[in-house]
C-alpha cells in the first residue's frame, strides 16, 4: 500500500487555496442508514425502498435518522456519453425515480463511487468522470456521496478528493461528501475544506474486537485509533471511524450499547448498518435512544475524548454546549468490575465540585455526587452517564 509522507500532505494542502466542499452541510454528525454492512452487494430498488419505509415506521426518522445510503454495487457500465448507468435488472425504474421515492418519505438519499478506475466491487468507478458524475448525481437529486478508494494505484488522494468535491460544488446541489480513503494519508490533517467526513481507519465487521490482516476491524480496535484525533473534529467536518454495526447479530446486546454509546460521544456519523426491515426491540431501543443520540448531535461538536486509561477500565468524556459533561466508564475485561471517575480527572478545577448524574441507559436520575463517581460494568460494558454541575465546593 502507497504510503504518503506527512512533508507532502502539507504541501498539498496549501497548494487547495480555497474551499471546494458546500459549507452549512453536516452542523451535527449525518445520521442514517448505509446497505453495505449488511447487504453488500445485494442491493435492489426493492430493498431500498422497504428501508425507507421501515426508517420512517420503527421511529428511526423521528429519532433523526435522514439519509438512505446505497453503497457499492448499484452501477454496472457507463452509457456512450460517458454517463453512469444503474443496473437495470435490480433498479428498473432508475436511480432517479428511487431518489424521489425516499425524499417522498421525508428522507435524503445517498449514493457511492470511488476515486479509482473501478470500484471496490470492480464497477466503474469516478477517476476521470468526476464533472459528469457529480451532474448526473445532482439531476438525480443526490444530498449524500460516499467516495471510496479501491483501485486508486498511483492517484494522489488529495488531488482525487479535491477533483470531486469540486466537480458536487461545480454541478450546483448541496451534498454531504464522505470521503473513505481509509484514513491512509491522514485525512483529518487536510480534508477539512474538501469533504465533511472522512474514515480514520479501515473497515469495521461485526466484532467486538479482532482483525483480519489490519483490514477489518473489531469496533474496539477502532475506537483505540481515535485517541488524539478529537483536536480535528467539529461543525461541518468529522471524524469517521465507519458504520454502525448495531443488530447484525454477532456481538451481546451489552456490546452493542457500548458501541452506540462511544459512536455517539466520539461525534461520529449514526450511519446504521443493519437490515432496519427485521429488529428486534433491543436493536430498535439502541438505536432509538434519544438521550444518548442527543449528545452525538450536541450543537457544540466537541468530539469526546479519552481521560483516564486503567487498563481493563477507561473513562472517556465529552464537554457539552450547556456546560455539562458525558462520561462513558467503560470495561474491557472478561468480567465485571468497578469503574471509577473522579471529577478532577475532568479537570483540576472541578475536584469538589457536585454533579447531578443521569443514566443515559436507563434513563433515570442517579442523584447528586460529590468528588466522583463509581460503578459496576459488565465485561466489555459502558456506562453512560449526562453530568449537570450543581455547585462549586
Amino acid at each position: 500500500m502507497m504510503k504518503y509522507s506527512f512533508a507532502l500532505v502539507i504541501t498539498l494542502c496549501m497548494g487547495l487555496g480555497h474551499a471546494q466542499k458546500f459549507d452549512g452541510l453536516a452542523q451535527t454528525p449525518p445520521m442514517g442508514w448505509n446497505s453495505w454492512n449488511k447487504f453488500n452487494c445485494d442491493v435492489s430498488e426493492k430493498l431500498i425502498k422497504e428501508i425507507a419505509d421501515a426508517m420512517v415506521a420503527s421511529g428511526m426518522k423521528d429519532a433523526g435518522y435522514q439519509y438512505i445510503v446505497i453503497d457499492d454495487c448499484w452501477q454496472i457500465d457507463r452509457d456512450g456519453n460517458g454517463k453512469i448507468v444503474a443496473d437495470p435488472e435490480r433498479f428498473p425504474s432508475g436511480i432517479k425515480a428511487l431518489v424521489d421515492y425516499v425524499h417522498g418519505k421525508g428522507l435524503k438519499f445517498g449514493i457511492y463511487s470511488c476515486a479509482g478506475t473501478k470500484t471496490c466491487q470492480e464497477r466503474p468507478g469516478s477517476h476521470g468522470m468526476e464533472r459528469i458524475d457529480a451532474k448526473t448525481y445532482a439531476e438525480w437529486g443526490v444530498d449524500y456521496l460516499k467516495y471510496d478508494w479501491c483501485f486508486t494505484e498511483g492517484i494522489e488522494p488529495i488531488a482525487a478528493y479535491t477533483a470531486m468535491s469540486e466537480a458536487i460544488k461545480e454541478a450546483g446541489r448541496p451534498m454531504i461528501f464522505s470521503i473513505c480513503e481509509w484514513g491512509l494519508s491522514k485525512p483529518w490533517t487536510w480534508a477539512r475544506d474538501v469533504g465533511h467526513l472522512w474514515r480514520t481507519t479501515y473497515d469495521i465487521r461485526d466484532w467486538y474486537d479482532g482483525e483480519i490482516n489490519g483490514n477489518f476491524l473489531g469496533w474496539s480496535i477502532i475506537l483505540d485509533k481515535q485517541v488524539g484525533l478529537e483536536k480535528y473534529s467539529g461543525p461541518g467536518h468529522w471524524n469517521d471511524p465507519d458504520m454502525l454495526e448495531v443488530g447484525n447479530g454477532r456481538q451481546t446486546n451489552t456490546e452493542y450499547k457500548a458501541h452506540f454509546s462511544f459512536w455517539a460521544l466520539l461525534n461520529a456519523p449514526l450511519i446504521a448498518g443493519n437490515d432496519l426491515r427485521n429488529m428486534d426491540a433491543n436493536t430498535i431501543e439502541i438505536l432509538t435512544n434519544t438521550e444518548v443520540i442527543a449528545i452525538n448531535q450536541d450543537k457544540l461538536g466537541q468530539q469526546g475524548y479519552k481521560i483516564f486509561d486503567y487498563g481493563d477500565s477507561e473513562v472517556w468524556c465529552k464537554n457539552l454546549y450547556n456546560g455539562d459533561y458525558c462520561i462513558i466508564l467503560f470495561n474491557r475485561a472478561s468480567s465485571r468490575q468497578q469503574v471509577a471517575v473522579q471529577w478532577e480527572m475532568i479537570a483540576p478545577e472541578l475536584a469538589a465540585d457536585s454533579f447531578a448524574l443521569r443514566d443515559l441507559w436507563k434513563h433515570e436520575d442517579l442523584g447528586d455526587f460529590k468528588y466522583g463517581f463509581n460503578a459496576e460494568i459488565p465485561s466489555h460494558g459502558a456506562k453512560m452517564i449526562r453530568l449537570k454541575k450543581r455547585y462549586k465546593h
